[in-house]
């Protein structure tokens, strides 16, 4: 149900004209239309590459405080292995377990829903320990950033798996 309310915003936010979009003119006869490029402005997206960079850090290092700086009080993280959604306080009790010894962020791409919201897509590859079952992990991650006071927040966090 709330997945079904969360693709449902995010169609709606994506429906909704960004600030300053003027409507294009048609294409002219016999020319095809260029598909509109949905990409955020290099500032935004360099702010939310280096939240993005310090998500993780914050995580390998299993400090819960920064870790949960970064998360809005109702944000919720759907993670790869099936054990359905996550709250806050749910991912800031799993920090605690971390597992993983190192990561690489790759692909990162932003793309502004608004003055005040921003869908992150990239890719992490996860290494672990030479004697845990899993030794890597590939995952396609998309995050839900708002800007609340002032402040860039995670509010949602959905990962898939790639073999």
């Amino acid at each position: 149900m709330q997945r079904s309310l969360l693709l449902a915003g995010i169609g709606l936010l994506l429906s909704v004209p960004l600030e300053g979009n003027q409507a294009t003119p048609p294409a002219a006869a016999g020319t095809a239309a260029q598909p509109e490029k949905l990409t955020a402005p290099a500032e935004l997206t360099n702010l939310l590459d280096s939240k993005v960079h310090e998500e993780w850090a914050a995580f390998k290092r299993k400090d819960k405080k920064a870790y949960g700086d970064l998360l809005t009080d109702d944000y919720v993280a759907v993670e790869a292995d099936r054990e359905g959604e996550r709250n806050k306080w749910h991912m800031l009790r799993e920090v605690e377990h971390s597992m993983y010894t190192d990561y690489t962020l790759s692909f990162l791409k932003v793309i502004q829903l608004g003055p005040d919201a921003a869908l992150v897509r990239y890719e992490a590859f996860f290494r672990f320990p030479p004697k845990s079952a899993i030794q890597f992990e590939k995952v396609l991650i998309s995050e839900i950033w708002v800007r609340r006071d002032g402040q860039w927040k995670c509010l949602h966090y959905q990962e898939t798996a790639v073999r």
